[in-house]
C-alpha cells in the first residue's frame, strides 16, 4: 500500500498497527499519526531492534495491508 495512502487513513489503519505492535500505546499511535518515519522510531525504540528490522515490519505491514485491499495500490 502506497504510505502516503496509509498516512491518509490512519486513523481506519491505526488499529491494524495496533495489533501488529502491541507495545505501541493509543497515544503514540496517535502522535505517529501515520507518518512513516516516526512509526520506524517508536518500532525501534519500544522493541530494541535496529532501524534495518524496523523497515521490514513496516514493509511486511504495508504488504499485508495490500492483501487486505488490493485496490489501494498505485
Amino acid at each position: 500500500m502506497n504510505w502516503d495512502r496509509i498516512e491518509g487513513n490512519w486513523k481506519q489503519l491505526k488499529g491494524k498497527a495496533k495489533q501488529q505492535w502491541g507495545k505501541l500505546t493509543d497515544d503514540q499511535l496517535d502522535v505517529i499519526a501515520g507518518k512513516r518515519d516516526q512509526l520506524l522510531g517508536k518500532i525501534q525504540e519500544q522493541y530494541g531492534i535496529t532501524k534495518d528490522e524496523a523497515e521490514k515490519q513496516v514493509e511486511a505491514f504495508a504488504d499485508r495491508l495490500d492483501k487486505i485491499d488490493p485496490k489501494s495500490r498505485h
